[in-house]
């Protein structure tokens, strides 16, 4: 097929480059021939050498040129003379024809008198005196000049030249640099390739049967949304969505970044905005999708920082104008998609711009299900491979996750020689994804094991001991990535998180440091990651969500993400006071607590550790043979029928 659509598939193409080397032989093709036909550089002779030579007899011949400049012929007998043996060859090593010396003359009338005499007396066979163009110095002379010309015009039109949309070139840097998926070959994604997102699904819908039947909605004088904003965490199918909303409408679609807009350049970003609308009008109905939109659509004039900062609001800017700008028949609809929505410009969230906010949020349980299937359909798996169990494994993981899953439990899989990937693969390949790699051969000492055992052990016992901290799933003490051991945890899936909830699980986190005071009554370095998280949850109760009674209904956090550019705190030095003891209040609070719960259960802390040291893995199973059953679990089986 392809060498049908070129109709002249072995054409010759001609480089620049030769056809500059050529004219630059020829010139100097041309420099040769006018310089005579000898290769030997002519030697230079003084007046006093040439007066002995013409004494001698030795010269044949003289011709001037311009009444200044002579040139020598010598005779075959003062060839043959030792004196002039650099002259006697050329530089094949044949006899040279001459000219054999070459001089300066000075009043050409003293010389040609005493050439005159010469040739009266027999020492001189003939001169001539001659008018010469020496066109071989003119055009050595402007060679350079030709060259760089030559050269320029040559970058000149690499820089010009060039597909559609400028690629990067000079010329071109003004153009946008969104590519164009064709509607009838680029675009293969549909709805049904988008597992999950059913509320997206449902809202963009819309803007599909606009695109579809736009006088459906235009004969009732109905306005369709200009513009969409696609909002939710990475990973989570943003672009796939709108990937997919053009393949359903069968219409160009435009993608870009919104980085794609800057450049060093003054007025490039605005300049790119102008030619992608202006290309999308010219092909509507389309769709312009910008991906990453807070790169140029950040809230203009609240940054304390100058400069590059200007080129990107006139991007903005011109953003704003062209949205609002074209008229509402030319089916030209603009999808944005950010992660960072609380950031983006005021204006450009507005009406008759960005209509709607479509939320992409995390998949919950049955669309995690959905979503494994679309992405084991190509995978080579065990009969009966049940999809809700891994829907159950993978909480808070994301589309771009679970597909990460997959790829991993496959090359899982590939490595131990299996021919169909297992329920274990998926398994080890969660927790290569949440733990890092296995590290086996770390050398950990008996020392280490037991405080590593004991600390992992803690947050088993204390998270087994309290109604809102996440059920265990799995506990090991092998070392994966930076830490030396880990817990594996299924937590539930709140819309909305209460105070004894977070408790709780603080509790649970400090459940770690807890066993080791209780046990060894010391402490170590290993609850790192434990108080990093711990210390989060307790600030954002105190400063975020006003779950503190001594600061009260009071929040601290910017939804607007400009604090970072603020060199003071919206509260007072008394108040930072408050909040720094409150949050160590918190923490101490549910440390003690800990303690308190491990001391009352330290026979079974001590035995599941035991067991961690022999097995290095404990489950669920294990816990309830020391424990019993927890009789505030949720019966999860009930959420996915």
């Amino acid at each position: 097929m392809a060498k049908e659509n070129n109709p002249n598939p072995n054409k010759f193409k001609v480089s620049p480059w030769l056809i500059y080397t050529a004219i630059l032989l020829i010139f100097l093709f041309i420099s040769f021939i006018t310089n005579g036909s000898s290769l030997n550089e002519p030697g230079q002779l003084t007046s006093s050498k040439f007066n002995d030579y013409l004494e001698k007899g030795q010269i044949e011949k003289v011709i001037v040129y311009n009444k200044t400049e002579a040139e020598v012929f010598l005779n075959a007998a003062a060839l043959k003379d030792a004196a002039h043996k650099k002259v006697s060859k050329d530089v094949f090593d044949r006899p040279n024809k001459g000219p054999h010396y070459t001089f300066d003359i000075g009043n050409d009338q003293i010389f040609q008198n005493k050439l005159e005499k010469a040739v009266a007396e027999g020492k001189l066979k003939d001169f001539n005196f001659l008018a010469k163009s020496n066109w071989s110095d003119i055009l050595i002379s402007l060679l350079p000049i030709i060259i760089i010309i030559a050269v320029w015009i040559f970058i000149m039109r690499k820089m010009s030249g060039g597909g559609a949309g400028g690629g990067g070139q000079i010329f071109n840097i003004g153009k946008s640099k969104a590519k164009l998926f064709d509607e009838k070959t680029d675009i293969k994604t549909t709805f049904k390739d988008v597992a999950g997102l059913e509320g997206a699904k449902e809202e963009i819908q819309e803007i599909v049967e606009f695109l579809k039947n736009p006088e459906k909605y235009t004969n009732l004088g109905g306005k369709i949304p200009k513009g969409a904003l696609l909002v939710g965490p990475p990973g989570t199918g943003k672009t796939l969505l709108a990937k997919a909303v053009a393949g359903e409408a069968q219409v160009p679609f435009f993608s870009l970044s919104g980085s794609d807009f800057v450049e060093m350049f003054v007025g490039v970003g605005a300049s790119r905005v102008r030619d992608l609308f202006k290309q999308a009008k010219e092909k509507s109905p389309a769709i312009i999708f910008i991906d990453e939109i807070d790169a140029v659509g950040r809230a203009r004039g609240k940054s304390n920082m100058s400069g590059g900062n200007d080129e990107r609001e006139n991007t903005l800017n011109q953003l704003l104008t062209e949205m609002d700008g074209f008229g509402t028949n030319s089916n030209v609809i603009v999808l944005a998609a950010t992660n960072r929505a609380d950031v983006l410009d005021k204006a450009l969230m507005r009406a008759g711009r960005f209509d709607r906010q479509i939320f992409v949020d995390l998949p919950d349980i049955r669309e995690r299900a959905e979503i494994f299937k679309v992405h084991l359909a190509p995978l080579k798996k065990i009969e009966g491979l049940d999809t809700e169990f891994l829907a159950k494994q993978t909480p808070g993981f994301s589309g771009a996750d679970i597909a990460n899953v997959c790829n991993e439990a496959a090359l899982i899989a590939a490595r131990n020689n299996k021919t169909a990937v297992d329920k274990q693969d998926f398994l080890d390949a969660v927790d290569r994804i949440v733990g890092g790699l296995e590290k086996k051969n770390k050398i950990v000492t008996p020392d280490e094991k037991k405080a590593i055992a004991i600390h992992e052990a803690g947050h088993a016992t204390v998270s087994w001991m309290l109604e809102h901290a996440a059920p265990l799933i799995k506990v090991t003490i092998v070392p994966r990535g930076q830490s030396l051991g880990a817990a594996w945890y299924l937590p539930e899936e709140r819309l909305i998180v209460r105070p004894d909830q977070m408790l709780d699980e603080m509790c649970a986190t400090m459940g770690g440091r807890a066993a080791e005071k209780v046990t060894f009554n010391r402490i170590s370095t290993g609850a790192l990651s434990d108080l990093e998280k711990v210390t989060k949850q307790a600030r954002a109760m105190v400063t975020i969500y006003g779950l503190n009674e001594k600061i009260g209904n009071v929040t601290y956090y910017d939804s607007t993400g400009q604090s970072e550019y603020n060199l003071s705190k919206p509260y007072s030095e008394e108040t930072a006071r408050v909040i720094d003891e409150e949050i160590s209040l918190l923490i101490e609070s549910q440390y003690q607590r800990a303690i308190q719960i491990l001391e009352e259960n330290k026979e079974k802390l001590n035995q599941l550790a035991d067991i961690l040291i022999e097995k290095e893995v404990i489950f669920k199973d294990d816990l309830e043979a020391i424990f019993g059953k927890r009789t505030f679990d949720k019966n999860l089986d009930e959420v996915v029928s």
